[in-house]
């Protein structure tokens, strides 16, 4: 038995699937304090059986690095009640036989969509998830890419767009990329969540702007050959066409996007790209 647990901001995904990171059943349910959030996945995986190895696919920042102290454990995060979770620790209890693997929520998403999705043998991609906060994966040379912490895209400082003076929304950075064009960015800055929002609302311009200024960043850094917006925000209608836009006019014929106006792609996995991911990240 295959199992996954997709831990996010506002929902979890607690699933089991096949070897090749396709759900066979799933389970979504709302983010709670974590000893709930936990003891609801626990009890669904075993009313199913027990579990040869979980991959979990966790929000940020998570100390993902094995033989480091902070291993397994949510860090410095805003989400109440969850900094210095010991994740594993609480998974091993519940399930002492399977083999757990951690990851972030992201490097999850972007190991499926290279596997199975919109960026299938590719060894150079980003995955960048828009919603409750920003977030980012990187697979390069065909490893998810690990460091001090791990990818943290949505912390990136981004130049300002012009005659913008909105403060940004973040509890840490004020107005980083997350704090100034997140899901709370955006209710906080027009009024009115993004799913309200419509098409051709002048909020969807200014995404485009910080967004690819954003993936301009990661473009010189670690040279993705595709680059995958989902999560939440990234549904609205022309949203990736608009990002795409605006890579193309930052690229100024030197980076790939000035040649391949198809850079910014939506995920072909949609929202069961992080729960897909996890079941790889089992079995790896």
């Amino acid at each position: 038995m295959i199992a996954g647990i997709e831990l996010g901001g506002t929902k979890t995904v607690v699933a089991i699937g096949s070897a090749k990171g396709r759900v066979v059943e799933e389970y979504r349910f709302p983010t709670t304090l974590p000893e709930e959030t936990l003891a609801i996945a626990s009890q669904w995986l075993a009313e199913r059986g027990e579990p040869r190895c979980i991959g979990i696919a966790a929000f940020g920042p998570v100390g993902v690095t094995p033989g480091r102290e902070n291993y397994g454990q949510i860090l410095a995060t805003p989400k109440p009640g969850w900094a210095g979770f010991p994740l594993i620790k609480t998974l091993a209890a519940a399930f002492p036989s399977a083999k757990l693997t951690l990851d972030t929520d992201v490097n999850a998403a972007v190991l499926a969509e290279a596997t199975i999705g919109a960026a299938k043998g590719l060894d150079d991609v980003a995955y960048i998830t828009i919603g409750t906060g920003i977030g980012g994966g990187i697979l390069s040379g065909g490893r998810l890419i690990h460091g001090a912490l791990h990818p943290e895209f949505g912390h990136l400082k981004v130049p300002r767009r012009p005659s913008d003076d909105f403060p940004g929304v973040c509890s840490f950075h004020g107005d980083c990329l997350e704090g100034l064009a997140s899901g709370p960015a955006i209710a906080a800055r027009w009024g009115r969540p993004a799913h309200e929002l419509p098409a051709d609302h002048p909020a969807w311009d200014t995404q485009a702007w910080y967004l690819a200024h954003g993936i301009l960043s990661l473009l010189a850094i670690v040279s993705p050959s595709r680059v995958i917006v989902g999560g939440g925000v990234s549904q609205a209608a022309g949203l990736h066409a608009k990002i795409n836009a605006q890579m193309v006019e930052l690229a100024a014929g030197y980076f790939p996007p000035a040649l391949v106006p198809d850079y910014v792609y939506p995920p072909a996995l949609g929202q069961e790209a992080g729960i897909c991911g996890a079941f790889l990240l089992a079995i790896s």
